[in-house]
């Protein structure tokens, strides 16, 4: 086996060198790099790079994936210490810190029809165990995590995704829900949205289904013949109001430790009040067949054999949930690679490592390729490299329920991130197939695209930026960027390689949209219908996913190769042209909304201010060039330069963050109300203006113009320590 293992490494080698080859004689083409460093840099991506094999990547998938990882386990205590172990054999530092937090677990969970017919539910899941051929008893049960207990027995009402414009048509209808158990899909918006608007619409309890028409055959064939959910497959995960803040809910704001203050329970805002919970296409079926009422809008059809109804009668379900809500452990694990140049400025990547069941794609997937990276740098540092910057390299717990594990993190160190950290690389889902799709900030849109230049996709032997770029990110994704391949209006997206705006619903979002650390989300996908459910194994993985395990090479290799271009930069490699670019098209999309709408909002002041952003980041650049044609010299000034750089997204942070929901800082991007994982852009001019208060809506506007006018201060200071467009810098 040791042969063995020693041959596919070399194999692996032999096929990256002729991509490092062309890598280093493009070095002196390294944005951000002065040409005395670019060679040097070309070299240490090459090393880096040929370090991932395949059989690693599947052997960490495989042990990662041998049993069930709910955060706040002996088993995701267990892949805490393996995590820690392989950071720690690869030469870093590393520890496991401890938070204490609210994890909800199931202690009985009862769907039964009991009109027009009896039906007890739910059905076992069924399992999927190659070796054992059994379900794993250590598999939880399918449920939404924060549910409250309850004991309801009422009609069922079906309202399609349980968006709040299926609630009107409903009402419109005359369909009270009031009282009643809702039926919703999944699908359209986060799942927290779907009993946040129930409730708010009077319903006594909400199941939420998986539609074959979503995820299930109508994509294709389920597992195990094809990569699509069967007839139990349940989607479990967390309904936490994560739209009005991340992380633990008993404590906002701060680190979850021994000191913190926590809130009780019923002063948790955060919580749904209503009992709910996930249940398989194959448990819905009866329940939609036996609907009464209206036949539901073509719309609402989904894919199961049979018209639907919307109800009420004849359907009436029993559902009992008995939930444990406890304080438990969670174990983040976080090794440091000090910096010798720049110790005090920190490139943080990470990704979760805890799971609903098996977790092979969400998120095994990006732990792997993250141990990928630990090793690869390992591996330089014993060849005697030593990193600029302060490299810190993450896995988080209790993602799951809520961004927990991250955001403790983030907000325990809070002041620390905002003076030292550079940025925040993510990876949730890394691979579920082969098609490459990314969001980030629009100052590192232009570093991923020239990374992904560098990297080869394994399929097609070509780089990845050209097969993206083929591909128009067209393929949707569940889970890590559910929202990267929507319409953007940036100005400066490429054809066919977009990057996308960040949302929510990954560990990126503290880290930007709290502290104003620039961030970026990326990874491979694919078709991937078991998201969340015990059929995420590593089989699945083997046979649909990566069968071969070289995508995962690929996305250790974009994701190491990011931090290094972060880390080791001698003017970091951000874009603040193509930012103001973005906000330019930002803004002509928000204009015409809201002349739509009517509204009376003057755009001139804030187009002025953007005015301003865009001539302080084109002399930025120029001065950048400038300072490289130079040969860089003076490093007090480069240091105050990239000090500012830092700081531009910390710009953008509102001192009292928005409206109603003060977490969420960031002027620029906040995940929506009623979408939960999608982005929404100005979110304060767009929620005021969504309730017709323009008054609001022009407060927020001028805080847009405001966080632009200090973002066009900060890019000046840049330009000041760079000695101006054109200077020379040093003797």
């Amino acid at each position: 086996m040791a042969r063995r293992l020693r041959i596919l490494a070399l194999l692996c080698l032999f096929a990256i060198s002729g991509l490092g080859t062309i890598r280093a004689r493009q070095g002196e083409g390294i944005r951000g790099f002065f040409p005395s460093s670019a060679g040097r840099q070309a070299e240490l991506e090459k090393a880096f790079q040929q370090v991932p094999t395949p059989e690693r990547a599947r052997l960490d998938l495989w042990a990662l994936t041998a049993e069930p990882r709910v955060a706040g386990t002996p088993e995701d205590y267990r892949t805490a210490r393996f995590v820690l172990a392989q950071f720690r054999a690869a030469g870093l530092e590393a520890q496991i810190v401890e938070y204490d937090v609210l994890l909800p677990m199931p202690r009985e969970v009862r769907v039964d029809l009991v009109e027009p017919i009896k039906r007890q539910g739910p059905t076992p899941e069924g399992g999927w165990n190659a070796a054992q051929g059994a379900h794993d008893r250590k598999v939880i049960a399918g449920y939404n995590a924060y549910s409250p207990s309850g004991n309801v027995t009422a009609e069922v009402v079906y309202a399609n995704y349980g968006l709040p414009e299926d609630y009107d048509y409903l009402r419109q209808a005359g369909i009270d829900v009031a009282g009643k158990i809702v039926l919703v899909r999944y699908g359209k918006c986060f799942r927290g949205v779907k009993p946040y608007v129930a409730e708010r619409r009077g319903a006594a309890g909400v199941l939420i289904y998986s539609d074959p028409a979503e995820d299930g055959y109508r994509q294709g064939d389920p597992f195990p013949k094809g990569p699509w959910r069967p007839p139990t497959g349940v989607q479990r995960g967390s309904i936490l109001y994560l739209t009005e803040y991340a992380g633990d809910p008993l404590t906002p704001g701060v680190g979850a430790t021994p000191k913190a203050k926590r809130l009780a329970i019923n002063d948790v805002t955060t919580l749904p009040r209503i009992p709910t919970t996930p249940i398989s296409y194959e448990d819905a079926t009866p329940i939609l067949e036996n609907l009464g009422g209206p036949v539901a809008p073509p719309a609402w059809q989904g894919a199961l054999p049979f018209t639907y109804h919307v109800g009420p009668g004849s359907a009436k379900v029993h559902l009992k949930l008995d939930m444990e809500f406890r304080t438990r452990p969670i174990w983040n694990v976080i090794a440091r690679l000090p910096g010798t140049v720049h110790p005090d400025e920190w490139v943080v990547l990470g990704n979760h490592r805890d799971a609903w069941t098996y977790g092979a794609v969400d998120a095994a997937s990006g732990t792997a390729p993250l141990l990928g990276v630990a090793r690869g740098l390992g591996e330089l540092l014993r060849q005697g490299w030593k990193p600029s910057r302060t490299v810190i390299l993450a896995s988080w717990d209790a993602e799951e329920f809520g961004l927990i594990g991250s955001t403790e993190w983030a907000e325990e160190n809070a002041e620390a991130l905002a003076r030292h950290a550079v940025a925040y690389l993510n990876m949730d889902s890394g691979v579920a197939g082969s098609h490459f799709a990314a969001s980030a900030v629009p100052s590192l849109s232009r570093l991923i695209r020239e990374v992904a230049q560098e990297v080869k996709d394994p399929a097609s032997g070509r780089s990845v930026y050209a097969v993206w770029s083929e591909e128009d990110g067209k393929v949707r994704r569940e889970g890590g960027i559910p929202c990267a391949v929507l319409k953007s209006s940036r100005g400066t997206e490429e054809a066919g390689a977009r990057v996308g705006d960040l949302g929510s619903g990954s560990d990126y979002t503290p880290f930007l949209q709290h502290l104003g650390v620039p961030a970026l989300d990326l990874g491979f996908g694919g078709p991937y219908g078991v998201y969340h459910s015990i059929y995420d194994n590593f089989e699945w993985m083997q046979k649909f996913g990566d069968p071969h395990f070289r995508y995962s090479v690929a996305a250790a290799q974009i994701f190491g190769t990011l931090a290094l271009r972060l880390a080791e930069a001698d003017l970091l490699p951000f874009d603040f042209e193509d930012y103001g670019n973005a906000v330019r098209g930002y803004l002509d999309d928000l204009e015409q909304d809201v002349k739509k709408e009517g509204g009376p909002l003057q755009f001139d002041g804030v187009k002025s201010s953007l005015t301003g952003f865009a001539q302080a980041a084109k002399e930025l650049g120029e001065a950048v060039t400038a300072t490289s044609a130079n040969g860089g010299r003076m490093p007090s000034q480069v240091r105050a330069a990239n000090q500012a750089l830092m700081e531009v997204e910390r710009a953008f942070l509102l001192e009292g963050g928005l409206p109603r929901r003060s977490w969420f800082r960031h002027a620029f991007y906040a995940p929506g109300v009623y979408t939960g994982y999608c982005a929404v852009i100005f979110p304060g001019v767009r929620e005021a203006a969504s309730r017709k208060d323009w008054s609001a809506a022009a407060q927020q506007l001028d805080q847009i113009r405001q966080a632009l006018d200090r973002g066009t201060g900060t890019l000046a200071r840049a330009v000041a320590a760079l000695g101006g467009a054109g200077a020379r810098i040093g003797p």
